[in-house]
């Protein structure tokens, strides 16, 4: 996830900064052969953070759309970034708020998550759990639904109704035991300081996360 970031948000403010210099450049009068277009009177720019150093970029507002990313450590599906206050440094990038919401791809998820469990969508907003466990000295396959949130930057699924594939009588028996094998507590890793999970709801492709920071820190 720090990959991701790092490539995203730096990639377009490279983009955004290299555009802003053609703009500038093309309207600016004084250039040879350039020529004044008519229209309504440009708005002033803003005044730069007071304590800007030489060779620092400060940019107010930056958003991004995309429609996947991908890394080395997974993907990434319609990726919405929007950054404030953000500055680009000789160290790095930081960043007064910034904002991500993507779709992390069931079988991602599952694989961050491990213990050979399985995630899809279960219909009317809950997700599904799916893994194999030893039960009384048996392979059981438990199969869970419950609703998705995000709990103190976690995503977390809290099983609703658990099935064992077997008798009513067994199912209530393993109830308890059952629930924490398919309880899923996950922390989004590799997150630069000052991000966290901050909303999430399931979707048929996955995981609609949100991702909010503030003074977020992104060195290469």
């Amino acid at each position: 996830m720090r990959t991701f970031l790092l490539g995203l948000v730096t990639g377009v403010l490279t983009v955004v900064v290299g555009l802003a210099a053609v703009v500038l450049v093309a309207a600016d009068p004084g250039r040879p052969g350039a020529t004044p277009q008519p229209g309504a009177p440009s708005r002033p720019l803003p005044s730069p953070p007071t304590d800007l150093r030489r060779g620092e970029t400060w940019l107010q507002a930056v958003t991004l759309d995309s429609s996947a990313v991908l890394t080395s450590d997974g993907g990434f599906r319609d990726v919405h970034a929007t950054g404030q206050d953000v500055r680009m440094t000789s160290s790095g990038l930081r960043a007064g708020t910034l904002r991500l919401v993507a779709t992390l791809p069931f079988d991602a998820a599952a694989r961050q998550v491990g213990r050979g469990v399985q995630l899809y969508a279960a219909g009317g907003g809950k997700a599904g759990v799916r893994r194999t466990a030893t039960l009384l000295g048996r392979q059981v396959q438990v199969r869970a639904t419950g609703t998705v949130r995000a709990v103190g930057g976690q995503l977390v699924i809290e099983p609703e109704t658990v099935d064992l594939g077997g008798p009513e009588v067994l199912d209530a028996a393993l109830s308890a035991t059952v629930r924490r094998l398919v309880t899923i507590r996950h922390t989004v890793q590799g997150l630069p300081a000052g991000m966290r999970l901050t909303h999430v709801e399931v979707t048929d492709g996955g995981f609609r996360a949100t991702l909010d920071g503030t003074g977020v820190v992104i060195t290469g």
